[in-house]
């Protein structure tokens, strides 16, 4: 009788186990990615890219085995801030920042969550790290979204021949904005061109700088700008009705109040920062290791109703900007 006893005292134990071991495999196997993304502002690039990043970690790893947790910033730093230390907080696995004073408010909520940026122009102006060679180090890597900025200079030349000032319009508090203006300018001036810095604070005084730019410029360069993107109707309402072009950095920034652009995708962009997050959640690549990544491909593009409205004829080799 103790024998049998001792039998099924042991297949209870050998059942319990099994049981044991499922449960903790299930729970393994249901366990989900926690990814935060802290996008700085919406507008079309930067909702670009956070879809393209969201697309690429959902095809590699499937809609089930991640969890998102997109959150806006809605322009502010401080905002940012909040929302980055709320994720470390929730402890996720990954934090996306999506722009520049997303990526800085990530990296001062943390230094152990792997971080990814995106539609950062400059890292080592971002950070401030000098002598930047291209790899961050750290819990830091991610994607730019610089398009090569000689380039960007010439084609305010090819466009604007007979131009002899143009004006450089940015938001001052952005640090990856004052980085291209300064390059463009010394660019310009390689060229025997007046290059003019004209910075504003916030929406609230852009349109009197820009109006002041469009008085005394021939032409206006408008760099990939946050504040700019999100405000390109006030630059178009300015600039229109004076004939003055702009030049744009990127295509939503053209489409909203330029004549051409060298733009990226910025879609790919996030979609390779996607591809990033999972060789680090799911092969376990260190971050720390991983130099940015660029885009592969910048096209020239134009925007045929201002290019129209202004009397300009369209270059040859650039794209028509596709209508929304």
């Amino acid at each position: 009788m103790k024998k049998v006893i001792s039998v099924i005292l042991a297949l209870t134990l050998c059942i319990g186990c099994m049981f044991s071991f499922t449960s903790c495999s299930e729970d393994k196997t249901d366990a989900k990615y926690k990814i935060g993304i802290v996008q700085l502002v919406e507008h079309v690039a930067l909702d670009a890219a956070t879809e393209g990043f969201k697309q690429a970690i959902i095809d590699e790893l499937g809609e089930d085995a991640v969890e998102f947790d997109l959150q806006n910033g809605q322009g502010d730093a401080a905002t940012c801030s909040t929302i980055a230390n709320q994720f470390v907080s929730n402890n996720v696995d990954l934090i996306m920042a999506n722009a520049t004073p997303a990526l800085q408010a990530a990296a001062a909520a943390t230094g152990d969550i792997p971080i990814l940026g995106t539609s950062v122009t400059e890292y080592g102006v971002a950070l401030e790290i000098k002598d930047f060679g291209g790899t961050v180090g750290g819990n830091i890597s991610g994607t730019s979204d610089l398009a090569p900025l000689d380039k960007q200079a010439a084609m305010i030349t090819e466009w604007c021949p007979e131009a002899k000032t143009v004006g450089l319009l940015y938001c001052s508090k952005e640090a990856n904005s004052q980085y291209q203006v300064d390059v463009v300018k010394a660019e310009l001036e390689k060229k025997g061109i007046t290059a003019k810095l004209y910075p504003f604070t916030d929406s609230n005084d852009l349109a009197q700088i820009c109006t002041t730019a469009a008085d005394n410029c021939d032409v206006i360069y408008v760099p990939t700008d946050n504040t700019v993107a999100e405000n390109t109707g006030i630059i178009d309402n300015i600039c229109e009705p004076k004939k003055i072009p702009v030049i744009a950095g990127e295509e939503g920034i053209c489409s909203g109040c330029g004549i051409a652009t060298l733009s990226i995708s910025y879609y790919d962009l996030g979609y390779t920062t996607g591809k990033m997050a999972v060789r680090i959640l799911k092969d376990g690549a260190d971050i720390s290791t991983m130099p940015i990544e660029y885009a592969e491909k910048q096209t020239p593009k134009y925007n045929k109703q201002n290019c129209e409205a202004l009397g300009l004829t369209p270059l040859e080799g650039y794209t028509a900007i596709e209508a929304n």
